[in-house]
């Protein structure tokens, strides 16, 4: 006879943070409604917020706005999965031989500052290719919170478990791969997280700056050239702000719901955010 396990009861409170800015957005959209219909705005440059909901949509039913978020959300992609695959393996080179991570870590304080935008003239010489050139600049800013958290992650295995695989005869391989990179896990998790928050605000930016880029950033440049309105714009802000809320909310979910045991473990409600 097979016993079923009962599940976690579910907290009450799990929804009430999400309510809570659900409803202080639609407080302050509705106070800075008041305030602008009190003082006499509407026409001028700040649109109000009404107009703006209605801008946004609008662009919810229009083709090439949304086959602008696609560009951008499939650049998106290609870059997070570089990002990933890159941080991770370097992260464990450099976490687990010490002194790898020691000659390298003066060049990664160097670079990891510099804006990534900066660079679109130099890479675009480089790489002579628009949609690369986008890759690359995402990849260059997403890739440091992963590549930096698995690090730290790979570093704070307990010492003792890597020992005790040691004596039993297991080689380097099987004890990164078996112990240092499941416990550096929710770390990882958070770098990605982080990572891809970064990404979506990179993608946006570089579309924006850069020439010959399809995206959202390109949509909202040929709107601006287009109309008189900045309700529109500013609802393409909105949206663009939409997105990394969804972003950050599916990783979030995905890292509490695959590491629980780790924030049961340190009574946290997510891995550092370092």
């Amino acid at each position: 006879m097979i016993l079923a396990l009962p599940r976690p009861p579910r907290q009450p409170g799990a929804y009430r943070p999400v309510c809570l800015g659900a409803a202080g957005f639609i407080v302050a959209g509705a106070a800075a409604q008041l305030i602008m219909w009190a003082g006499g705005f509407g026409q001028g440059v700040l649109p109000l917020p009404s107009s703006v909901l209605a801008s946004a949509a609008d662009l919810a039913r229009n083709g090439m706005f949304l086959a602008s978020v696609g560009s951008t959300m499939a650049a998106w992609a290609e870059a997070m999965a570089a990002s990933v695959v890159i941080g991770v393996l370097l992260g464990l080179l450099l976490g687990v031989l010490p002194w790898a991570g020691s000659a390298a870590g003066l060049v990664i304080e160097f670079l990891r500052p510099i804006p990534s935008v900066v660079l679109i003239p130099l890479v675009l010489l480089i790489v002579q290719d628009n949609m690369r050139t986008e890759l690359v600049i995402i990849v260059y800013a997403s890739v440091w919170p992963v590549l930096i958290n698995t690090i730290y992650g790979v570093r704070d295995v307990d010492p003792v478990a890597k020992e005790t695989m040691r004596s039993f005869g297991f080689g380097p391989l099987t004890v990164v791969g078996r112990v240092s990179l499941p416990s550096a896990a929710p770390f990882i998790a958070t770098g990605v997280r982080i990572a891809a928050s970064v990404a979506l605000v990179v993608a946006v930016a570089a579309e924006l700056i850069g020439t010959g880029m399809n995206g959202i950033g390109a949509y909202l440049t040929n709107l601006e050239s287009g109309t008189d309105s900045s309700a529109p714009m500013i609802a393409v802000a909105v949206w663009a702000g939409l997105l990394g809320i969804v972003i950050n909310a599916v990783f979030t979910g995905a890292e509490r719901r695959m590491f629980r045991w780790h924030h049961a473990l340190t009574g946290t409600t997510g891995a550092a955010d370092t």
